[in-house]
């Protein structure tokens, strides 16, 4: 079983930045890919950015791109996700989550909910105009 931890969420002012962290219980953090997504109010969770177990690929969401930064310390069992140039559509409670590595998948793989096994419980993430 592994259990996940965010922090780093809280109020900041459009084009700010935030940094989420995800520390994940367990000996086997190394061997998972991770995801981070998000739930923005009566809107339907979607994936925001995904790294691979080695950190050697990631995949993020059009909307983020160039702007969003998702990292990984195995030795620390923690994943980042680095938030610059925020704006009010990023407001959202980001969860993160993870599924042991079972091969290298497209981004269409790591974009589904239903791929990743274990989940936390969210950080909210406000952003004000």
């Amino acid at each position: 079983q592994v259990q996940l931890v965010e922090s780093g969420g809280g109020l900041v002012q459009a084009g700010g930045s935030l940094r989420l962290s995800c520390v994940a219980s367990g000996r086997t953090f190394s061997s998972y890919d991770m995801g981070w997504f998000r739930q923005a109010p009566g809107k339907e969770r979607e994936f925001v950015a995904a790294i691979v177990f080695s950190a050697s690929i990631t995949y993020y969401t059009d909307s983020v791109k160039g702007r969003f930064t998702i990292s990984r310390d195995n030795a620390k069992n923690t994943v980042y996700l680095q938030m610059n140039d925020l704006k009010p559509e990023d407001t959202a409670v980001y969860y993160c989550a993870g599924a042991p590595f079972l091969g290298i998948h497209g981004v269409r793989y790591y974009s589904r909910e239903e791929s990743y096994n274990y989940w936390g419980q969210g950080t909210q993430v406000t952003v004000s105009s």
